[in-house]
């Protein structure tokens, strides 16, 4: 492997990558209680999003262990469409809480 990277003359960081990075964002959101993650707005809001991604990125969804901060993570392939599912899904849970 080592003799190929130095035959090949490149870098090893473009030799050995295995996956090109998509945009990502993760926001927190403070809420003042209850559970906002169980509310149906909420729900409906993650939902829609899993839709809009279709299957090209992901979402991750779930309160802190330690703080009231609800912590919303997407990527995918389009960093426009990513910032755009994660404020609504900051907005449910804001309305929610």
């Amino acid at each position: 492997m080592l003799t190929g990277l130095v035959r090949s003359g490149k870098r090893a960081s473009e030799l050995l990558r295995l996956f090109e990075p998509v945009p990502q964002l993760l926001k927190n959101v403070r809420y003042d209680g209850g559970a906002p993650l169980e509310q149906d707005s909420v729900k409906q809001a993650i939902a829609e999003a899993e839709r809009e991604l279709g299957g090209n990125g992901r979402l991750v969804i779930r309160p802190s262990g330690t703080e009231p901060v609800i912590r919303v993570m997407a990527e995918g392939d389009d960093a426009a469409q990513v910032e755009l599912l994660v404020d609504r899904i900051c907005d449910a849970v804001r309305a929610a809480s």
